[in-house]
């Protein structure tokens, strides 16, 4: 009732099928690999810019870097600005320190999802689709009104989580 060459089309239909399949899959696997590390990319850009414009901030910039700092954040770290940041200010324009930094390495520390655990939130359920934790460390040389240069090195973990498709920082915490 059926030939080899039957039986043999049938099998290689079959297996042109499964290789069809196995090929979208392999392929959606890439694209969703490729989305994720191009995220992360952002991700530790972001992260780069804020701790930047941190690092970098002088008598002459202190308000126009604390803007844009403040710009860049969400949650307690938005409301609390002042709080967390309002000293430091006080300092550099006390001090009329010039400073020029480098970031030296930025490095995801972890990923959480709002559909995983988060240990100790910084923003409300619900508000960031999903938040990493990044590690930067950077190197700056601040030379006050005496003319002492002093360096100083900043090691900071800041959480940059996505708020409808941006990417904005949610906690500093400097460590040591």
């Amino acid at each position: 009732m059926f030939s080899r060459f039957g039986i043999a089309s049938a099998v290689l239909a079959v297996l042109a099928v499964a290789a069809v399949v196995c090929g979208g899959l392999a392929w959606s696997r890439h694209s969703a690999a490729e989305a994720e590390r191009s995220h992360q990319s952002d991700v530790l850009q972001v992260a780069a810019q804020w701790a930047n414009t941190l690092v970098n901030m002088n008598a002459e910039n202190v308000e126009a870097s604390l803007a844009t700092l403040r710009d860049g954040t969400v949650g307690e770290l938005n409301t609390d600005f002042e709080a967390v940041l309002g000293p430091f200010r006080d300092v550099v324009q006390k001090v009329k320190a010039a400073t020029t930094g480098q970031i030296d390495a930025v490095a995801i520390e972890s990923v959480r999802r709002d559909d995983g655990p988060a240990p100790e939130p910084a923003l409300p359920d619900g508000l960031a689709e999903r938040t990493e934790s990044v590690i930067v460390v950077a190197n700056a040389t601040s030379q006050n009104a005496a003319g002492k240069p002093q360096a100083r090195s900043w090691l900071l973990r800041l959480e940059v989580a996505e708020v409808d498709g941006q990417l904005l920082i949610s906690r500093l915490e400097p460590l040591r």
